[in-house]
């Protein structure tokens, strides 16, 4: 016995529509539907008839004619049975009052395989049932709310059948249920919030709920009447049976309660059982058919009324995350700032679920709202999903369970909902439930149904275990871990459209940008051409200019100092000029000339550069020092230029200071050689620190250095065609430290 595994749940295989018994309170004869030979009978028969079951075996219906009466008139059976056998229902029939020996009940018939059964019960109604039935229709139906819809059937149910307790009593997606309205007598404790194991109602019990919508237990101390026929092993089927009898186990279970009496009615929405009315009394009470009947009616309306009603605070739920994918549809169309439009407005990403917090990793760059995991524990989720995804979407209610370091903080992040944006670079979406470290109060502890034996026997073998209804109905809580609300169908709807606008909208700006880019590229040739042919076309009048010019000044020495300057001047500027356009001719022939990638001997081109420099500027009392001067990969006359440039421009603007030094120096990581080039010379004004590499752009403080205001911009082009980076830091006054960046 101790390797054996019992609980409750051994109820399902319990074959409760052929107990072979029924209830006291009423009594049963099944007849053959061919021959109406009686082919059982409940024992308790004798009571009604004062025939014994026994003796009724095999005789015909008809003869029992005489026991029975309505007003004046035998009762027809085999009439009564021929109509149900016609309509193949009784519907018309049941309930069907007569007298029993001169008492008052009533007649009860279905079809159970061949044979009729007929079910006969004390009629007890003495007021008009369908009166009450409107007003308590009219009560129910006056809350728009669901609990509040809830609460007025229990109360009106109450007030049709008496009872001493009415719960509504709903069942749960695991088959466990919960007590979600409650009316009752002032002196009983409150069931309300308390909730069930799914084995306290097995499977079987359930789908008999689905066929038969009223169920009563009038005494759970009468004892059950055996049913006889001749067939003992071809027991009766009672699944539509009024008086079936009631499992053994659920008649101590109700004993375990203090329950004397019960009675329940079906809530089926869209064709399932939803829940049920539980109706609790604490002393015997036996309900009219006619009564049951009418509470049935009650439990029918108010399960059409469930179903919209749930439907309809559903739908509104559903619509507000519906609006939400919809309006950020609109804000994406409308601002070019993706994230923006999906986190700045009105209604953003968290909206789009019924999450507490969302967080949205794009272009390399986090961002978040609502309440969400740290920065560092983000980035962790972020790498597990992108190594663990294998669909567009991913949702979890206990991610804890499936990523153990989110335990820490399972508080924000219990549940997961993640959503792909692009699997190559990375971007994601995941939206964040809290966990629901909330108590659910048990009536009972649901996993501890053996009990010893000698707790209902004390005769019984010591430690001996037996299977019984739980004992104790006192709360026993349960702490739920580790564990969200679950994401719904709609919240999985609706994040699976967001990703599509989302994802038509990267594309459109991607089209957009390389639309926009190929137009860029194409004035950017176009720019080089133009650049390329002026120049050149400039160059030749140009000549012509300085080269007449200083003809006439050979020619015409006799010419006053005055006329002298005068053609002097022009010739500087002609020359001026002609610098002028070959720089342009450089920046031109950047832009059309493609790279060759070599390796550079970087230590020896910046001694050569340097020397070069050195004596172009005559500036001898420069001091240029090396660092470390790693060797780099690139064009090797355009790197030239760009070291030419910065060494040149740093001496040049560093050799009036008093004590001019220039350092050239890099610094080498994993992915990058950052070269800087610094000098203490003039500086660079904060108000032209955005002007630095445009074209012609010159500072004031530089008015009397030689130069044109193209060379940086030159410089700026090389790095970029070699998909680097340039930028300085500058000091007026102080100097300044230009940095190139080459990836490895």
């Amino acid at each position: 016995m101790n390797n054996i595994t019992v609980d409750l749940t051994n109820c399902d295989r319990e074959p409760i529509h052929i107990p072979g018994k029924v209830q006291s309170h009423g009594c049963l004869i099944a007849v053959d539907g061919e021959s109406h030979l009686i082919t059982y009978a409940s024992e308790n028969v004798q009571t009604y008839l004062n025939v014994s079951a026994k003796d009724l075996l095999g005789k015909h219906i008809g003869e029992l004619s005489g026991s029975f009466s309505q007003g004046s008139q035998e009762v027809d059976f085999p009439a009564l049975i021929k109509i149900g056998r016609t309509q193949q229902s009784f519907d018309a029939v049941n309930p069907y009052r007569l007298l029993v020996n001169g008492e008052p009940a009533y007649l009860v018939m279905h079809q159970s395989a061949t044979d009729f059964v007929l079910e006969f019960e004390p009629a007890t109604l003495e007021y008009d049932i369908q009166n009450v039935i409107g007003r308590s229709v009219s009560e129910i139906l006056a809350n728009k709310s669901l609990a509040g819809l809830l609460h007025n059937a229990a109360r009106e149910v109450k007030n049709v059948i008496e009872y001493d307790r009415v719960m509504i009593y709903k069942f749960q997606e695991d088959g466990h249920g919960e007590v979600v309205a409650e009316v009752k007598n002032d002196d009983l404790e409150p069931f309300f919030g308390l909730h069930y194991p799914a084995s306290d109602i097995p499977k079987q019990a359930r789908e008999l709920y689905k066929l038969n919508y009223t169920r009563i237990i009038a005494d759970v101390n009468a004892e059950a009447s055996p049913i006889l026929t001749f067939e003992p092993n071809k027991p009766l089927d009672l699944t539509h049976s009024c008086l079936r009898a009631v499992s053994p186990v659920h008649i101590q279970y109700l004993k375990n309660m203090g329950v004397a009496s019960s009675f329940s009615i079906s809530l089926i929405s869209n064709g399932e059982l939803w829940g049920l009315i539980a109706c609790h009394s604490y002393s015997p009470k036996f309900i009219d058919y006619k009564a049951r009947e009418g509470a049935k009616l009650i439990g029918q309306i108010l399960s059409s009324a469930l179903e919209y009603r749930e439907m309809e605070e559903e739908t509104e739920r559903d619509n507000v995350l519906k609006e939400a994918v919809q309006e950020i549809g609109s804000y994406l169309e409308k601002d070019a700032d993706l994230i923006a439009a999906l986190t700045k407005y009105k209604y953003n990403l968290q909206q789009v679920t019924h999450a507490s917090g969302v967080a949205i990793l794009f272009e390399d760059e986090m961002h978040t709202l609502g309440e969400t995991p740290s920065e560092e524990d983000l980035k962790d989720i972020f790498k597990w999903l992108k190594r663990n995804m294998s669909e567009s979407i991913y949702h979890t209610s206990q991610f804890p369970e499936v990523y153990t370091p989110a335990k820490k903080y399972a508080d924000t992040a219990s549940g997961i909902f993640a959503c792909m944006l692009s699997r190559e670079l990375g971007e994601l979406i995941v939206w964040f439930k809290p966990e629901q470290i909330r108590t659910i109060n048990w009536a009972g502890n649901p996993e501890k149904p053996m009990e010893p034996a000698q707790d209902t026997d004390p005769n019984a073998p010591a430690g001996l275990m037996m299977l019984s209804p739980r004992n104790s109905f006192e709360s026993w809580a349960q702490i739920v871990k580790n564990t969200s609300a679950r994401w719904s169908q709609i919240e999985i709807s609706t994040v699976l459209k967001l990703r599509e606008r989302i994802i038509t909208t990267i594309n459109q700006r991607a089209n957009e940008i390389r639309q926009l880019n190929e137009r860029l590229k194409l004035a950017y040739d176009e720019l080089d051409t133009f650049s390329y042919t002026i120049s050149h076309d400039l160059r030749t009048p140009l000549t012509s200019i300085k080269s007449y010019t200083e003809l006439f000044l050979a020619q015409h020495k006799d010419l006053d100092e005055r006329g002298k300057s005068l053609l002097n001047r022009v010739v500087a500027g002609a020359d001026k000029m002609g610098f002028l356009i070959n720089e342009i001719l450089k920046l031109a022939r950047v832009g059309r000339s493609e790279i060759d990638f070599v390796q550079i001997d970087m230590p020896k081109l910046l001694s050569e550069i340097s020397t070069e420099v050195i004596s172009a500027l005559k500036a001898e009392h420069v001091k240029i020092e090396f660092g470390d001067c790693p060797d780099l990969e690139g064009d090797h006359t355009l790197i030239s230029q760009v070291f030419s440039n910065l060494i040149g421009n740093a001496v040049k603007y560093s050799q009036r200071s008093e004590a001019p030094v220039v350092r050239v120096e890099a610094q080498t990581d994993k992915d990058q050689i950052v070269y800087n080039i610094k000098d203490n010379g003039i500086g660079i004004d904060v108000n032209y620190h955005d002007k630095v590499f445009e074209l012609f752009k010159r500072m004031e403080n530089v008015r009397d250095y030689e130069g044109t205001g193209v060379g940086l911009a030159i410089v700026k082009r090389i790095i970029e065609k070699h998909n680097g980076r340039i930028w300085f830091e500058s000091e007026l006054g102080v100097g300044t430290t230009f940095y190139v960046a080459f990836k490895k």
